[in-house]
């Protein structure tokens, strides 16, 4: 009963906070100074031209006005129609929202797998030089924000050791009619291995940009975590059993080291996905990110709010979901 307490409320909250951003980037970006209306509009139009297009988007009314209309629509699942391409903001925004997911699971995939390995290397050979590297290296990544790894990774791997592609998601030579906009995972059930591989050259070093800060902070928390636990009394009972060392680390100490990592994992992800719109515009990369930088530069403000607005849900549903996943794995928490 308690725990259906706390996802009721961390129901109320996720609402309130999209309630919340969604009024707060509706005013703000009518702030701003520019037109969209003047860039939709030929050279030589007139002002009965200029007043069609207000009343066709609104624009004619008060901004109380126009939010109470826009969010009566977004109750409705309309989100209206985008400036720019005059096709529905819903469509384009969940058209691209699996390419950003995909490149974000992927991501984050790849930090675990990195920076579980450095942390428990950095744990196995404590008091060692290659403990001091671990450390020296994880330092250096966390302090290079992601952007500047891709355009590094771009150097070496696309021009001075051309392996993987630099631009966009999948090669436009490659014969296959997608059903779903989640290429990689139907390209698996279709076992196209050519085609995973395709996407997987285009997708690695965006990826592994992203990747490389969000490893570092995951290998030095976990390790932090495996440090002190190592020095409890279980771990230590387990030693007297003649356990190896391998087993003691990731057999005893490694469950219970696990969980705060856990809990940032998630907190991390948000930001990461974040992170994908600087990315995927340098990569050329068909996302959700690409598409807010266009939207911006347009001014096409029915598009940036959607957009924001589905950015903010993937927030709110993945802190919920860490917070319950901790809750389930902590059994201090869930006999509470």
């Amino acid at each position: 009963m308690n725990l259906l307490r706390v996802i009721f409320l961390r129901l109320a909250t996720t609402f309130l906070t999209l309630f919340g951003v969604a009024v707060i980037v509706f005013f703000v970006i009518r702030v701003v100074p520019g037109n969209p209306i003047a860039m939709m509009l030929p050279p030589g139009a007139t002002e009965a031209d200029v007043a069609r297009l207000q009343a066709q988007y609104g624009f004619d009314k008060s901004i109380p006005e126009q939010f109470f209309i826009w969010l009566g629509g977004v109750l409705q699942g309309d989100f209206g129609t985008s400036i720019s391409t005059r096709q529905p903001v819903s469509e384009l925004v969940l058209g691209r929202l699996p390419a950003t997911l995909e490149l974000s699971v992927v991501a984050l995939l790849m930090a675990c797998l990195i920076g579980g390995t450095l942390a428990l290397t950095g744990t196995r050979m404590r008091g060692t030089r290659t403990e001091g590297a671990i450390d020296v290296s994880t330092g250096v990544a966390l302090s290079v924000p992601d952007f500047l790894w891709g355009l590094v990774l771009i150097l070496l791997f696309g021009v001075l050791w051309p392996v993987f592609h630099i631009s966009g998601r999948i090669s436009p030579s490659l014969d296959i009619d997608f059903t779903t906009n989640f290429y990689m995972f139907e390209a698996l059930l279709r076992l196209r291995f050519d085609v995973l591989a395709d996407l997987v050259g285009h997708m690695f070093m965006p990826a592994l940009a992203l990747a490389i800060p969000l490893a570092a902070i995951i290998g030095q928390l976990l390790k932090q975590s495996l440090k002190e636990t190592m020095h409890l009394d279980y771990v230590a009972l387990a030693r007297t059993k003649g356990y190896s060392e391998r087993h003691v680390i990731t057999r005893e100490a490694l469950p219970n080291a696990i969980l705060p990592t856990l809990t940032l994992v998630g907190v991390q992800f948000t930001f990461l996905i974040g992170g994908t719109v600087i990315i995927e515009r340098l990569f050329s990369y068909e996302g959700l990110g690409n598409m807010a930088i266009d939207a911006v530069i347009n001014r096409d403000l029915p598009l940036i709010q959607g957009i924001v607005l589905l950015f903010a849900l993937l927030f709110t549903v993945v802190n919920l979901v860490v917070d319950m996943l901790y809750v389930v794995l902590n059994p201090r928490l869930r006999h509470a």
